[in-house]
Order: structure tokens, then C-alpha cells, then sequence
């Protein structure tokens, strides 16, 4: 018995056994606070769902060798200007505009991942440090074409007199929640997106489809060891880059994901910290920079998303005062984050 209590303990981990334990501590407290225990787990499954893709966008990014991308910027960038080109072209049916909002996306981040994964194989050894600098360096890029950017929709574009887009654009007229309200229902005030649940399960399953197909072995393999690859007739170089490209491409279809969620598109800097937040949360659900699976990113994602959702309502009912919510939210995340690289160990688990 004390031996497979110790194997569920190695296989659970120190981490995952202490944000756990935090997120069930917060949820209990929330009732004697006066917040509903369901509402606040429709809350954590719903930003589950629509946060799930942007980490697993780490999983081919981790297996082809680069490590944990920081770079997941240049698809959601992609993704970005898939989603304001869609209203720029003015469709309206919901479902027609998600479709080509992500196959603009996929094409753009594909491209931009190509070039990245092109520019990481000649730093190799030093890619977080470049993906750091990448991810932020697109952003900042970014602030500047959007300014630039030729569209003359209403609803992206600021009011006479104010150049460049909008810092945020509703999505009521596009394909805003296009997803969360498919097949939905409600148990109480326990609202569950089914149709957003659904498409996040579906790519994970067609992302572990294709780590099982050859060419996801053999860029599992070039990322594990190289110089046996590179013996065994593998290119390891085009597996790198297509391991990248695959993630900046999962990293468009997140954001726009994301954005139909929320029902808006948040441009300039508000897309930033999506990277570091998206480790965190792989890295938290039992990923190293060796190696990173499905089930990472599903018990990662909802574990930081779930404390980001319960602990907010929670501690604001106790320190009511003001202005203390946005510093309670950067003080919650940023240690995550900060919490989840200190067990990279330097790769090993």
C-alpha cells in the first residue's frame, strides 16, 4: 500500500499536488463568502475550454525539440488578423466567419511558424531565450501595423479623427460565442459549453492522431534525440520546423477561440503574457522541456485557469477594498507562472 501511495504521489507530483490542493481550499471557502460553488465551476470549465488550445500549442513545440514556446505570439498575431480581415470582408453568418477567421489564421501562423522554426534552428541550444525575445518583439511589431492597417470597417477602426484599429472589437456581429452557445445547457447556474468543450477535446484528439502518425514519431524522435535521428535518416531540422509551424498554427486557432468566448478581440499589448501563462499552465498540469502530452495540457489548463477563476471571487470578498483586484490577479498569475518554471528543473522530471 505505502508503495503505490508513493507511485501516485511520483506520478501526481509536488506541484500538481499543492495548486490542487489551493484550488479546493478556495472553492470551499467561496460558499461561506456568498459565492455559488457551481457558478464558479462553470466559469473555470468554460476558460478551460477556451484557453486550451494556446497550451496545447506547446505539445508539438516541446516534442520536435524547441521547448516551450514563448513564440506561440506569432500564431496568435496570425490568428488576430484572421479574425479582424473576416469583419473587414463584412460576413456575417457566425459559423462561415469562425471557419475562414481560422483558415486565414492557420495560413498566416503557419507561415510566420516556418520562418520562426527556420530562425530557431540556427540558434539551437538557445531557443526559450530567442522564443522569449520573439514573443514579445511580434508584439510590439504589431502595435505598429495596426495602426497602419488599411481596414475601414466601423467596427474595427477608431472614429474620425484617431488612426489605427480599435484596442478592443466586439464580435456580436461575427462569430461571438459561436461555440460556447452550441448545444449548451444549464444544471442550475452550472452553465456547461458543450460546443466549446467539444472542439477543444477534438483537437487534442486530432493532435494525439498525429503524434501517433509517422511523421509525428519521427519528430517526437528528433526532438528526444537528435543525433540518433539524424543516424536513422531522419532530417531533424524539418522536423523542428515542423513542429513549430504546427504550434504557431494551434496558436492562431486558440486566440480565435478564445476571442469567440469572450466575445471580443483584444489587440495591441493585451495578447503579451498569453505565452508565459500558457507554459505555466503545461508545466503545471506535468510537462518538462522534455517532454509535454495531452494530458498535460487538459490537467494544466484547467488547474490555472481554475485558480485564476475561484481565487479572484474569492479573496476580493475578504480584502473588498477597490483597486486591489487587478493587483490581486497579477500577484495570482505571475506566481503561477513564476511557480511552474522554478520545476523545470532544466528539463528533467
Amino acid at each position: 500500500m505505502t508503495d503505490k501511495l508513493k507511485n501516485m504521489y511520483a506520478s501526481i507530483g509536488l506541484p500538481r499536488l499543492i495548486i490542487t490542493c489551493f484550488f479546493l481550499i478556495m472553492l470551499l471557502m467561496a460558499p461561506p463568502l456568498g459565492l455559488s460553488i457551481t457558478s464558479l465551476l462553470g466559469d473555470s470549465i468554460r476558460r478551460w475550454a477556451m484557453y486550451g488550445l494556446l497550451v496545447l500549442a506547446m505539445v508539438p513545440a516541446v516534442k520536435c525539440g524547441i521547448g516551450l514556446n514563448f513564440g506561440i505570439s506569432l500564431g496568435i498575431v496570425g490568428g488576430l488578423f484572421g479574425a479582424t480581415a473576416v469583419i473587414e470582408l463584412g460576413i456575417t453568418n457566425p459559423w462561415l466567419a469562425m471557419l475562414a477567421a481560422m483558415l486565414i489564421g492557420l495560413f498566416v501562423g503557419s507561415l510566420l511558424g516556418i520562418g520562426y522554426g527556420l530562425l530557431l534552428n540556427k540558434v539551437k541550444g538557445s531557443e526559450m531565450t530567442v522564443s522569449t525575445y520573439v514573443g514579445f518583439s511580434v508584439i510590439a511589431f504589431m502595435n505598429m501595423i495596426w495602426l497602419t492597417l488599411p481596414f475601414k470597417d466601423g467596427n474595427l477602426i477608431w472614429p474620425i479623427g484617431q488612426q489605427g484599429m480599435r484596442n478592443t472589437i466586439s464580435l456580436e456581429g461575427s462569430f461571438g460565442l459561436v461555440l460556447n452557445n452550441f448545444l449548451d445547457f444549464n444544471i442550475g447556474d452550472l452553465h456547461i459549453p458543450t460546443g466549446l468543450i467539444l472542439f477543444f477535446l477534438l483537437t487534442c484528439f486530432a493532435v494525439f492522431i498525429f503524434m501517433k502518425s509517422k511523421a509525428g514519431i519521427a519528430m517526437s524522435a528528433a526532438g528526444a534525440n537528435p543525433t540518433f535521428s539524424k543516424a536513422s535518416g531522419i532530417n531533424v531540422d524539418k522536423m523542428r520546423v515542423l513542429g513549430t509551424a504546427i504550434s504557431t498554427a494551434l496558436a492562431a486557432v486558440g486566440i480565435i477561440t478564445y476571442a469567440q468566448s469572450y466575445g471580443f478581440l483584444q489587440l495591441y499589448n493585451a495578447p503579451l503574457m498569453m505565452g508565459f501563462h500558457s507554459v505555466a499552465a503545461v508545466l503545471i498540469g506535468g510537462a518538462s522541456l522534455k517532454d509535454a502530452k495531452i494530458s498535460h495540457v487538459i490537467i494544466g489548463t484547467f488547474l490555472f485557469q481554475g485558480i485564476l477563476t475561484v481565487a479572484l471571487p474569492v479573496v476580493n470578498k475578504i480584502l473588498p477594498e477597490g483597486n486591489l483586484s487587478d493587483v490581486i490577479r497579477i500577484i495570482i498569475s505571475n506566481g503561477i507562472i513564476l511557480y511552474a518554471l522554478s520545476k523545470t528543473k532544466g528539463g528533467s522530471k
